[in-house]
């Protein structure tokens, strides 16, 4: 009789780097952020364990990671989960839990800590089946990847009858898109540049170095003062020249009318979107920016769940659909995403960047081109080219493409020598920043 494979530990750690110190990272609202990993591991009886993880900017990582462990008792013990049936049980179970949803529902510290689980989870099945992440879900059928999804809230948008007619009208393509995928990487676009806190000889510098380097598309960060982002789009368009793309993300920093006369502003300057110009709640404000100017407009970063994105593409508030692969709750939740975005037409740039977000979420992006939307036309993933070296499996972009990953797995996995470094507060990265006080040692704050 064949043993059963079990979850024997749900090991957490709390994970931080010292970006702020350079300032990579720095926008409108998050002027210096230690860039930090709220870190998962699934260990099993049976082989090798899955990593996830909850992207954060340091304080708070500690509230995050104690979300995280508050799960254990809903995978410690239980069979691991390796099947497109177990993994969409395993969904359902963090997300409907009444207790916890409570604290949502659907949102927030605890559903990102579900999407921690979970993506360690598809990690642990896609190691086990020997395949990348975005190939494992591409050799599941229609039905199956149906099955995935919670469609509670959403059948007024989209029903599993119709996601299972998108999903089998892009079935045909598949092997011919993988083949391609394999051959061309997919579209990136590079933020690297234009990080708010660089000055105007790095920003040209960086920008100029970015269409060498190939990228068809970079982005700035905009919103602290409207003279200094006019001066920095100049710069930046002179840098790039006409034909490669420059979008502006203002980190949620404006009220309404505040965006569109910004945006008016920096329109003559071509920018290609406006990165979530309000807060990512509010649905119809983001439809009245796309309406008061010109340019399109991007969001779902911060985007709580999949009712969220149903009601931005219901409203017509958005061009470009931003997923992250940390943010809602994992894969499922993701899939779901992109399955509402393939029914309304908008293309899925997704968001990247952080700590691990651009090793996740270019999987996604790649099972969406495969096996849903079937196209990658005005498609980019971004890229942010800091801390991947601290990764087993790290991205590859070449000549402005992704690379698409060949090792088994979700491109999860720390390396341990990092992952021990800089533990916080603890990890010899930090204790070395601990500067002497009048009373002896005073803690870092990250």
């Amino acid at each position: 009789m064949a043993v059963t494979d079990t979850v024997t530990e749900l090991e957490v750690h709390d994970v931080r780097f010292p970006t702020s110190e350079q300032l990579d990272g720095s926008d409108a609202m998050n002027p210096d952020p230690d860039y930090s990993a709220a870190y998962a591991v699934l260990r099993t009886s049976g082989g090798p364990p899955g990593h996830g993880f909850c992207f954060t900017i340091g304080r708070g990582n500690d509230v995050m990671a104690e979300a995280i462990r508050a799960l254990a008792p809903y995978v410690v013990g239980h069979p691991a989960p390796l099947t497109a049936d177990a993994l969409g049980a395993l969904h359902r179970t963090l997300t409907h839990d009444s207790p916890l949803r409570w604290l949502g529902p659907e949102k927030g510290v605890m559903h990102m800590a579900a999407g921690a689980v979970v993506n360690a989870a598809w990690d642990l099945a896609a190691t086990r089946a020997g395949l990348p992440v975005w190939e494992f879900l591409a050799t599941m059928t229609p039905a199956e990847l149906v099955a995935l999804v919670d469609f509670r809230y959403l059948t007024d948008a989209l029903t599993p009858g119709e996601a299972l007619a998108i999903l089998r009208a892009a079935e045909p393509g598949r092997a011919a898109r993988t083949a391609r995928l394999r051959a061309e990487g997919y579209p990136a676009y590079t933020t690297s540049p234009g990080w708010l806190g660089y000055d105007d000889g790095k920003l040209v510098r960086l920008a100029e170095e970015a269409v060498a380097d190939g990228f068809g598309q970079i982005k700035l960060k905009v919103g602290a003062d409207l003279g200094d982002d006019l001066r920095r789009m100049r710069l930046a368009r002179a840098a790039v020249g006409p034909a490669v793309r420059i979008a502006v993300d203002a980190n949620q920093r404006w009220d309404v009318p505040e965006a569109v006369r910004w945006m008016t502003a920096l329109a003559p300057y071509a920018p290609y979107w406006i990165e979530e110009p309000t807060s990512p709640d509010d649905i119809l404000g983001h439809a009245a920016v796309r309406a008061g100017q010109p340019v399109k407009v991007a969001t779902g970063e911060h985007a709580a769940n999949r009712v969220v994105f149903k009601q931005l593409l219901q409203a017509g508030a958005v061009d470009i659909v931003q997923i992250d692969a940390a943010r809602v709750a994992g894969v499922n939740d993701n899939l779901a995403i992109l399955l509402l975005a393939a029914k309304y037409g908008v293309p899925v740039c997704p968001h990247a960047g952080g700590v691990g977000l651009c090793e996740l979420v270019q999987h996604l992006a790649m099972f969406d081109y495969v096996a849903v939307s079937g196209s990658w036309e005005d498609r980019v993933i971004e890229y942010v080219d800091h801390l991947h070296e601290h990764f087993t499996d790290p991205v590859v972009v070449e000549r402005g493409r992704y690379r698409a990953p060949a090792a088994p797995g979700f491109s999860a996995r720390m390396k341990p020598a990092s992952l021990t470094a800089h533990r916080f507060p603890d990890g010899p990265v930090w204790r070395a920043r601990r500067a002497p006080g009048p009373h002896g040692t005073q803690e870092v704050t990250a």
